[in-house]
């Protein structure tokens, strides 16, 4: 998939667990694991919006568009 999902690099730049950000978002740990691996199929923006929040970051700091086929060549 062409989206790829840098939570894991935010949360080591802030210095915190993905069970310190789900425990204060009010989400289970396994569907921010699900978030964090980028398995999840979709996010709402009042997740996105909360995460940024939490962390102080841009969505586009957590969620990055890599375009597969220009990393084939």
């Amino acid at each position: 998939m062409p989206i790829v999902v840098n939570l894991d690099i935010i949360l080591a730049r802030r210095k915190m667990s993905l069970t310190e950000l789900s425990s204060r978002m009010g989400i289970t740990i396994a569907n921010m694991s699900i978030l964090k691996s980028g398995k999840a199929k979709a996010i709402r923006f009042s997740t996105l919006d909360d995460i940024c929040k939490i962390l102080n970051c841009q969505p586009g700091d957590i969620l990055e568009y890599v375009d597969e086929e220009k990393e084939a060549f």
